[in-house]
């Protein structure tokens, strides 16, 4: 469903989100404003589920590996 290969943005991190924000959204109609919920759920949904994976794998890793040690404070 979701293609994990794309190349990342470039720029800081947050970019892509803060352009988001700052978009006009007066000339969009009701149609276009519900699809862009609709893409911007998507994503969110996408976002979580990579989070998901990341999380199981660090604690496989840990399972496996023991957890890291802290260093001093």
């Amino acid at each position: 469903m979701f293609d994990d290969d794309r190349p990342r943005p470039s720029g800081q991190n947050g970019e892509l989100a803060a352009k988001l924000a700052s978009e006009n959204l007066d000339p969009l109609s009701q149609d276009e404003l519900k699809e862009r919920i609709n893409l911007l759920e998507l994503e969110i949904i996408r976002t979580r589920s990579h989070m998901d994976r990341a999380d199981k794998h660090r604690l496989a890793a840990e399972a496996l590996f023991g957890s890291p040690e802290k260093p001093p404070a």
